[in-house]
């Protein structure tokens, strides 16, 4: 059963830096991991995605901004994000991929495997 458990949102102001973690059990250690966001009323978007040796894809929304890693030997997965924005306030969930590639399609079928429960992520302007 694959299980993710985020942590570490909150609210900041906007200019203002996020870490959040994820912690995972169930996946398959050769596939990629990656975060998704939802903002009310928008549509789910997939924003970051990492490789088991590191590749990764990243959202033109977060690209220069966010820094997405994992340390495999720790089943965590990161999401270092800076320079925040309004507009990135949304919920943030953790994702397990079905494919071993890095992929902001993470968020969807029929690459998606599961999601977190999320975190809530604000930035006040």
């Amino acid at each position: 059963q694959v299980q993710l458990v985020e942590s570490g949102g909150g609210s900041v102001q906007a200019g203002g830096s996020l870490r959040l973690s994820c912690t995972y059990s169930g996946t398959d250690s050769r596939h990629a991991v990656g975060w998704v966001r939802q903002a009310p009323g928008d549509e789910r978007e997939g924003i970051a995605s990492i490789t088991y040796k590191g590749s990764t894809d990243y959202a033109n929304s977060v690209k220069g901004r966010f820094t997405i890693s994992r340390d495999n030997a720790k089943n965590t997965l990161y999401l270092q994000m800076n320079d925040l924005k309004p507009e990135d306030t949304a919920m943030y969930y953790c994702a397990a991929d079905r494919t071993p590639v890095a992929s902001t399609m993470i968020g969807w079928n029929p690459r998606l495997a599961a999601l977190g429960q999320g975190t809530q992520v604000t930035v006040s302007s």
